[in-house]
């Protein structure tokens, strides 16, 4: 009977612990902007801050990390595996909210100045897609609150955005589609709510 003891206290001791797992899990309704800014307000002015800094709407930004991240903050890339077994490392180094790649990264980081930025911060993250998105915009000519060619150059790149990378991908176009609409659901929500 005491090892039963001993192990139960050790797991009531690792499940009290495991409370910071929480901070990085996603809002419970994400169709409802309204929802998730009413569960996550400092999502709400984080994005706010980014609307203001870098000129790219609330709903842009959370039909983009809806794509990205599903609004979970440590969100990684799966693993690749050689014959189906083996563990190769992750697909990318993307990483957090805003699925950031280290290089691109490590610009944003350089160029603001904000060496304290973590990808795991929903308002670093929220920042950096600002920061992003503004620069398609000089980059690609694209609008910033054009929800479905930000997301294609998001998700390729300025340079293969211009050169037309995503037409070879239904699966991407199927996508972008979707964070368009969303986008557009979102904006609409966010009105009703009067949380914008």
């Amino acid at each position: 009977m005491g090892k039963f003891i001993r192990a139960a206290v050790v797991l009531l001791l690792l499940a009290s612990c495991g409370g910071g797992a929480g901070r990085f899990s996603a809002p419970n309704d994400l169709e409802n902007a309204c929802s998730i800014v009413q569960e996550r307000p400092h999502y709400l002015r984080a994005m706010q801050a980014a609307e203001r800094n870098w000129g790219v709407p609330v709903p842009v930004q959370m039909a983009t990390i809806h794509a990205e991240s599903r609004f979970i903050g440590n969100a990684r890339t799966p693993f690749r595996y050689a014959l189906g077994v083996i563990p190769m490392g992750r697909q990318s180094s993307a990483y957090g909210y805003s699925q950031a790649l280290d290089g691109t990264w490590d610009e944003y980081v350089q160029e603001t100045g904000n060496r304290r930025a973590r990808r795991d911060n929903i308002r670093d993250a929220t920042d950096f897609m600002g920061w992003y998105m503004h620069k398609t915009e000089q980059r690609n000519n694209i609008p910033k609150t054009d929800a479905r060619n930000q997301y294609l150059a998001y998700h390729e790149g300025h340079t293969g955005f211009a050169r037309g990378s995503y037409n070879a991908k239904s699966w991407l176009l199927r996508v972008a589609d979707g964070v368009a609409t969303r986008a557009a659901r979102y904006d609409a929500q966010l009105r009703s709510c009067r949380r914008r």
